[in-house]
């Protein structure tokens, strides 16, 4: 299976508008941004877990990587309530479940094979260290940081312009709340943006605006994998 597969071209889906995709494990579902392969695949997606539903145990040979939207995520590790950035390095393992309900947002099969780090980040508290942003009224809450991969939150308070700037290794973003307008065009809550490597992007506000951002991890990846 290919979704979105050629990472040379520019692609923005509002995820909101597509269709959920039953998964092999009953109350589970998807909507899937990007994909390259089966049930083993590297993959960007919209998770929805039922309340009581639950995914069998399973090791992740390429990483895992998700943000948690609503609801409230488990494992035997712990529970991760709305706004938990969550990182499981390759060769972690876990048994996924949820009580209540939630949806996430995950990225597989996407670490390098050094990639051994635990995250466990709660963007939502008091105390998570923002920083101050590119611009007047935008600040930056780093999530992950190495050569080839950034990962942090972006705030804009309403009527703010992010410079233009370069992703020479590509760059991917995630509308959380609010809206943000790129090249002349609005993308709302729940857009997902992935610009290919060697992009040039801005970002304005014209409102109160929240984004899930990663750069430098596409600079490997052209039309396929």
């Amino acid at each position: 299976m290919e979704v979105n597969a050629d990472f040379s071209r520019f692609v923005a889906t509002d995820s909101t508008r597509l269709p959920w995709v039953s998964s092999p494990m009953p109350g589970v579902d998807r909507r899937m941004l990007d994909r390259i392969g089966e049930e083993v695949a590297r993959a960007t997606t919209i998770v929805r877990y039922a309340a009581d539903s639950k995914f069998s145990a399973h090791t992740h040979g390429g990483g895992e990587e998700f943000l948690v939207l609503d609801g409230v995520f488990s494992d035997e590790h712990g529970d991760y309530g709305p706004g938990m950035y969550v990182r499981n390095p390759v060769g972690s393992s876990h048994t996924p479940f949820t009580r209540s309900g939630c949806t996430i947002f995950v990225k597989l099969w996407q670490m390098r094979e050094e990639d051994r780090e635990f995250v466990r980040i709660d963007t939502r508290s008091p105390d998570a260290r923002w920083e101050e942003g590119a611009a007047d009224g935008i600040a930056v809450l780093p999530l992950f940081d190495a050569e080839d991969e950034h990962v942090y939150l972006t705030r804009y308070e309403a009527g703010t312009a992010q410079p233009p700037f370069e992703m020479a290794g590509g760059g991917e973003f995630l509308v959380l709340e609010g809206k943000v307008e790129s090249g002349g065009v609005g993308y709302g809550a729940g857009s997902w943006l992935r610009f290919p490597k060697g992009s040039r992007a801005d970002f304005t506000a014209p409102e109160k605006a929240l984004v899930w951002t990663k750069t430098g991890h596409l600079a490997g990846l052209g039309s396929g994998k």
